[in-house]
């Protein structure tokens, strides 16, 4: 069985009618336990644990910012966290597939 595949056995039902399933982790650092991904399979959402954003690109975000009109203060129930590229395989995509699915790797 692929990862991929292994992956998707590990869901659990968060209790609120919502299951939540592991999608990956950073391959290299598996034992440090720094990026991991999951996903709300009803809902679509995305959890992610990796870095926070270091202040320097805190403040770069914010002098970039987003929309005209938008705040580029970051609410303390939010945060910038940067995803190592390696992740971006993990995220899951509409079809159901995941990126490394979808480009044949």
């Amino acid at each position: 069985m692929g990862d991929a595949q292994a992956i998707r056995c590990n869901r659990i039902d968060t209790g609120r009618g919502r299951a939540l399933a592991f999608s990956g982790d950073h391959p290299e650092h598996r034992q440090e336990r720094l990026a991991h991904l999951w996903l709300d399979e009803d809902i679509g959402d995305l959890l992610i644990q990796s870095y926070r954003a270091t202040d320097e690109e805190m403040k770069a975000c914010q002098e970039i910012g987003s929309i005209p009109g938008h705040g580029t203060d970051v609410p303390d129930h939010e945060a910038i966290i940067r995803l190592p590229k390696v992740m971006i395989q993990h995220i899951p995509r509409p079809d159901g597939g995941t990126a490394d699915e979808a480009s044949g790797t």
